[in-house]
């Protein structure tokens, strides 16, 4: 069967994947429902998933994890989140590219569907951090280390993810809920880190706490606020004249490393501005997969 044939017959499947991995992906993939029947709380969109042009994802009524191994597994696993400031997903700007990257250098890559928060879910501004804590316990069971990589959005998803593993945000439902939800490094790429004032202007903090927002519901989604002598090795990337995720929220959560003695490595690039991706042509974030590669090769802490 060759490849075309291959991605008609998944298309065809009843778990139907994203349109921007049948166009893009040079290889296979499995996808991983990340529940069992309805996801916790309820509510959320019926019907198909919506995705432009570029692979941009929302209306997702099913989260999941899309995954593309390496021909020569290296035992590492990277759970990857999209940015989209929880309205949408940019899987085909972020995540797939990414993706690629990963396998190539022999990690497996677990690309990461989340449920949006917007979108009629019944656990409202929790749905997205229990995706990511149930597929790091997915994760768990199939790989000796677990990283994760966050962009913009998904860099404060997966922030949270890395400094509140112990936080329960449902209720337990079989043994896979018995892994632990800590990754042991966490790259956080352009992150939305503070929801605290002055940093209120976000779309991250419109979904989440929204415009009226208390002092205590902005602390309570800033991830310096959780970090912890416990929190795993950080890697942080940002461009100083990014104009969406005010440049400061690398410097936060860098000092909050610091300041709670987890190891920390930040790289500020002059230009880039915000969803340069894999590294914008013309800039100096082209470097940064090549720093990612060299802190993720490194031996666990």
């Amino acid at each position: 069967m060759n490849r075309r044939h291959f991605l008609m017959g998944l298309a065809a499947a009843a778990a139907l994947p994203h349109r921007a991995f049948a166009a893009l992906s040079p290889q296979p993939f499995t996808q991983i429902p990340l529940w069992n029947g309805t996801p916790p709380g309820g509510g959320g969109p019926t019907g198909p998933r919506i995705e432009s042009s570029s692979g941009a994802i929302r209306h997702i009524a099913e989260p999941d994890l899309s995954v593309l191994t390496p021909r020569a597994p290296n035992g590492h696993g990277v759970l990857i989140a999209a940015g989209g400031g929880y309205k949408q997903i940019q899987t085909g700007k972020e995540a797939l590219p990414a993706a690629q990257w990963l396998v190539a250098r022999g990690y497996t890559a677990y690309i990461l569907t989340y449920r949006l928060p917007a979108e009629g879910w019944h656990d409202g501004d929790r749905v997205a951090l229990q995706d990511a804590q149930r597929a790091l316990r997915i994760i768990r069971q199939r790989e000796k280390q677990v990283s994760v990589l966050g962009f913009s959005a998904g860099g404060h998803l997966m922030g949270m993810a890395a400094t509140r593993p112990d936080f329960r945000t449902y209720p337990a439902r079989d043994e896979i809920d018995e892994q632990t939800a800590r990754p042991d490094r966490a790259a956080l790429i352009y992150p939305i880190i503070t929801l605290e004032k002055p940093y209120t202007h976000t779309s991250t903090h419109k979904i989440l706490v929204g415009p009226h927002a208390s002092a205590a519901e902005e602390a309570a989604w800033s991830v310096q606020n959780f970090v912890s002598p416990d929190t795993p090795p950080c890697f942080i990337v940002q461009a100083k004249d990014d104009p969406l995720s005010d440049p400061h929220n690398s410097l936060i959560m860098y000092d909050a490393c610091v300041a709670n003695h987890v190891p920390a490595e930040l790289h500020r690039y002059p230009t880039g501005g915000h969803g340069f991706g894999m590294g914008r042509p013309g800039t100096e974030t082209v470097a940064w997969p090549g720093e990612y590669a060299r802190w993720l090769g490194r031996k666990p802490v």
